[in-house]
């Protein structure tokens, strides 16, 4: 429902539109049923009435005889008492007996058709002049003659009563329809009450605010599950908000240190006059640093890109075993430095992945299995089916626990366990947020674990549907 101009309706003007045409109808539909029921009033009590004088006319034909003068003296007397009742009597020839005065039945008594008994279903009504009559024609057969007998009332005093009565009726309606749609305004406007105050709640909460919860008990029982929605709403926000910050000075701390060192080598070299060969080494020091910052911007490129699901994996038939041994052979060298073994045991049918982006993943951990694992240790790549529809990789190391507290924030970007260390040659800390971004764009899941001097990070996948030959 919305205005001409486009902008919807307030809830009070669409509360008040379906609650003015709720009283108007209904005062409609009561004020047509008063009126019917009044007017079916006045049939019967007509219909009795009409009966009544229609046999009393009769009684007088019988009692008349055949005499004219008689009969007719005898239903001259037949309705006296009666007020505003008229009637006409015609023979079976048509020509007429007797006929009251002050009303001409003649055209009724030509127009009407005879009934067996006055009922206010079958009384008829017309005008004679400025008069409004109602009646019926009936036939009667007395001492070997038939008569027919128009019977009518003046229902003069009926109609100015009924004007009467519906003018008061309308008036009395509308105003009692006018104070009804005051009282539903009033009403309504009180009952958005908790709206106004839970709108000005709600308008209290700024950015430095956001620990704010609005109290559910507060505010009525429709509106206890928008103020719980609300609240965790904000709480999401509350605790994206933080991570922003984190995530701005986390960017801020890791990329002073590469542009600072980067400073500092430069101004020493431009200290003094040296060497050809020293400044070749600046310059390879410095590339370094360089490299490092342009991986890291790459890396938080790449994460931002698939915040906003612009990252979509190629898929194609993979099977884990091969690209685990193809990377083994690119750490190799790597482990064979620091005197560690690279080991693959278990097996998994294959999956639909991409397979430059599940090998980033893989090198992510394995990278990062291989700087926490002591020298003659074993680095431990684990392959393992846990359900009929799922595929898992576990990439596990010996060295440092973890503890409990930092598993459920270990893949955030830039998260450290133990914040104090400088991590030069270790990374930017996006790797293990890279690995769950990759495995989660495959529609799969990342766990770690780390208990009894052991660390594990196992991968999910859905496994490739089986292809029926």
């Amino acid at each position: 429902m919305k205005l001409t101009s486009g902008q919807p309706l307030s809830l009070t003007a669409r509360v008040m539109v379906f609650v003015g045409l709720a009283i108007g109808l209904s005062l409609l539909l009561i004020g047509s049923l008063v009126l019917s029921a009044i007017g079916r009033h006045f049939a019967e009590q007509d219909a009795g009435e009409l009966a009544v004088m229609t046999q009393a006319v009769v009684k007088a034909l019988r009692k008349g005889g055949d005499n004219p003068t008689v009969l007719r003296e005898t239903l001259s007397d037949a309705i006296s008492g009666h007020h505003g009742v008229y009637f006409q009597v015609r023979d079976q020839r048509g020509e007429l007996v007797y006929d009251t005065p002050g009303a001409d039945l003649s055209p009724a008594a030509a127009a009407l058709t005879a009934v067996n008994a006055i009922r206010a279903g079958n009384l008829h009504t017309w005008r004679a002049g400025d008069t409004t009559f109602r009646g019926a024609l009936t036939r009667h057969a007395i001492g070997g003659h038939s008569y027919a007998v128009v019977a009518a009332t003046d229902m003069g005093f009926h109609l100015q009563f009924l004007h009467k009565f519906r003018r008061s009726l309308w008036l009395i309606m509308s105003f009692a329809g006018a104070i009804t749609l005051l009282a539903a305004w009033y009403g309504v406007h009180q009952a958005h009450a908790p709206l106004r105050g839970l709108s000005e709640g709600v308008g209290d909460i700024q950015a430095d605010r956001l620990h704010v919860r609005l109290d559910p008990s507060s505010v009525p029982s429709e509106l206890q599950g928008l103020v719980t929605s609300f609240n965790h709403m904000i709480g999401r926000l509350e605790d994206s908000f933080t991570r922003l910050s984190h995530f701005s000075a986390d960017i801020a701390h890791e990329l002073r240190t590469p542009l600072t060192n980067l400073i500092t080598q430069t101004q020493v070299g431009l200290g003094k006059a040296r060497a050809a060969e020293e400044y070749r080494e600046l310059l390879y020091s410095n590339l370094e640093e360089q490299e490092r910052l342009a991986k890291m911007v790459n890396d938080m490129l790449w994460l931002a890109k698939s915040d906003h699901g612009l990252i979509k994996p190629v898929r194609e038939a993979l099977n884990l075993a091969s690209e685990v041994g193809e990377l083994f052979d690119f750490f190799e060298a790597l482990a064979e430095e620091r005197q560690i073994r690279l080991a693959l045991e278990g097996k998994a049918p294959g999956i639909q992945g991409d397979r430059a982006m599940l090998r980033r993943a893989i090198s992510n951990l394995l990278s990062n299995a291989i700087r926490h694992t002591r020298s003659g240790e074993t680095v431990l790549v684990r392959l393992a089916r846990p359900s009929d529809h799922e595929v898992s990789l576990s990439v596990q190391n010996p060295g440092p626990e973890i503890p409990p507290e930092h598993l459920s924030n270990i893949f955030d970007r830039f998260y450290r366990v133990d914040p104090s260390r400088v991590r030069q040659s270790e990374g930017a800390g996006l790797g293990l947020a890279m690995v769950r971004a990759i495995v989660e764009a495959h529609g799969g899941r990342v766990e770690a674990a780390s208990a009894a001097g052991t660390t594990t990070f196992t991968l999910f996948f859905a496994s490739a549907p089986t292809r029926l030959s």
